[in-house]
């Protein structure tokens, strides 16, 4: 969807837990929390507090109330996007829910993105959040049983990113959106996201890539969402089949915790990706290090009740293009 009126990202925010404080994007992050649990008595209750705090950090930003926000678009990993609906209890906002596991970000970007482009809406919030804690106790085991993790394994992100969106001014552009469709290659383990992902980013890609005209090389990086190690390199394989080389890509799940040997392949998770584009991304399109780029979240659209009947894990990805301010 190429918008005729690309809106702009006028302020976002980001906030990270005990892990992502010490990784390498920590000093870009807005809110940093030592205490996993945010003061909460629980985790579920803890991620609803993260994603509370980081839209308001976003609105402070913008020196706006939650009275002048139209719309917040915002989702989780938690059964029935309970963390997003719970903050929105608090924020007391027009609230719509979206699932898409973790391309959430992209996905509540790109639909703030149309509706303002449209002139339907202004003041609107994408957002998302993840806590590892509440994604382990939901869709593997509860940590007490200390299971091992495999290699393959990605490490959830405690985090969340908060973006506003205005249909135009001074800000980040968002010229066009690709809404991704549901890739399934079958794969069946639950340990390896980037695997059941992968095939999602790169259909997404080359479908943009083909309607648009355009190359890899007429942006200055292709960040994915949450791959990892793993998933990164099937991605490559897979554009290297059909002629595409993605020298410039980048992915959210590597970048957000670096060469930490603990998170296994990688992060993942609603969080990651969010925190990466509001504490990396954004700042520097605002910098001018960056003049264009993709931002593609992948998600893996599976429920522990799916997976425990040996069903497959479909993926999805989805794109938005984002541009430097205006000068």
């Amino acid at each position: 969807m190429q918008l005729p009126h690309p809106p702009v990202i006028a302020a976002w925010a980001s906030a990270g837990g005990k892990r992502e404080s010490a990784g390498p994007l920590a000093e870009g992050l807005d809110l940093l929390y030592e205490d996993n649990r945010l003061g909460q008595k629980s985790w579920e209750k803890a991620e609803e507090r993260l994603l509370e705090e980081t839209a308001r950090a976003c609105m402070k930003k913008a020196s706006l109330n939650p009275d002048q926000i139209q719309l917040a678009l915002a989702g989780d990993l938690q059964a029935q996007c309970t963390a997003s609906g719970y903050a929105m209890r608090q924020l007391e906002v027009p609230f719509a829910g979206l699932y898409g596991a973790c391309s959430t970000m992209a996905e509540s970007l790109a639909m703030a993105a149309c509706l303002s482009s449209s002139g339907v809406g202004d003041n609107i919030l994408a957002m998302t959040t993840s806590h590892f804690c509440a994604a382990e106790r939901q869709f593997r085991m509860p940590l007490n049983y200390g299971g091992m993790r495999t290699p393959t394994s990605q490490w959830t992100a405690t985090a969340a990113g908060c973006v506003l969106l205005h249909p135009a001014g001074q800000g980040v552009q968002v010229p066009s959106v690709a809404f991704g469709r549901v890739q399934d290659l079958q794969i069946k383990d639950i340990t390896n996201m980037g695997a059941a992902m992968a095939p999602a980013a790169a259909d997404t890609l080359l479908r943009y890539f083909q309607d648009t005209g355009k190359t890899p090389a007429d942006y200055d990086v292709v960040f994915t969402g949450d791959l990892g190690k793993v998933g990164s390199e099937l991605l490559h394989e897979l554009m290297q089949q059909e002629g595409v080389d993605l020298t410039n890509h980048q992915d959210c799940g590597c970048l957000l915790y670096g060469d930490d040997p603990t998170v296994g392949a990688g992060g993942s998770g609603c969080g990651c990706s969010a925190a990466v584009l509001c504490s990396h991304i954004l700042p520097a399109l605002t910098r001018g290090e960056y003049h264009k780029v993709l931002f593609v979240a992948t998600g893996a659209l599976m429920s522990q009740p799916i997976f425990l009947q040996r069903e497959s894990i479909p993926g999805i990805a989805h794109l938005v293009e984002l541009a430097a301010p205006a000068k």
